[in-house]
């Protein structure tokens, strides 16, 4: 490869943006931002007795969705949840029934 001077070869260019997109995508990360949604499927039987925490995750510029996962008692896997599904909007509203008290 012949090298001119104040010139750039383009393959050195983008490895550079190449390892830019990377370590800025685990930056993110790293401080709690998810770049895509979290949840591929949803489970809408009801696992009620079985969620040990509920976590809500709003709509936002990378999902669309709101998220709804919940993690279980015994095992600790986190299972996302159908947010239509009327037995996860009935846990949600005592969620935050429980809190306001």
């Amino acid at each position: 490869m012949k090298m001119t001077s104040g010139k750039i070869p383009i393959s050195s260019l983008l490895v550079l943006l190449v390892l830019l997109t990377i370590t800025e995508g685990i930056s993110l990360r790293g401080l709690g931002m998810e770049l895509r949604c979290r949840c591929i499927q949803t489970e809408s039987r009801q696992i009620g007795r079985h969620i040990g925490k509920l976590e809500i995750i709003p709509a936002n510029s990378h999902c669309e969705e709101t998220e709804i996962i919940a993690t279980l008692k015994r095992t600790g896997q986190e299972v996302c949840l159908d947010a239509d599904a009327p037995w996860v909007k009935n846990v949600i509203e005592r969620m935050i029934s429980s809190r306001r008290h």
